[in-house]
């Protein structure tokens, strides 16, 4: 029915996913939940508002995940001494 949802991270994903690879994310897990690949157009709405809805979570997680040994794409941390 679909193919399997990658990971988006790093170290997985060597650069930043954009916001076209969430959304793909985002539409194969709405896909994969759902049981349709196209919903029928009854359907359509609450599908898109889906996948829109689960495409925001997925990026707030991105941006907030900190991923020890990335490198370059970890956030900057400080620690008080």
């Amino acid at each position: 029915m679909c193919r399997s949802i990658k990971t988006l991270r790093p170290p997985a994903l060597p650069e930043k996913a954009t916001e076209d690879d969430v959304r793909a994310a985002a539409l194969q897990y709405v896909r994969k939940v759902s049981g349709f690949r196209a919903p029928a157009e009854h359907n359509r709405e609450v599908f898109d508002r889906a996948v829109e809805v689960i495409a925001a979570a997925t990026a707030e997680l991105l941006d907030g995940l900190e991923v020890r040994g990335a490198g370059r794409s970890a956030p900057a941390r400080t620690q008080g001494t």
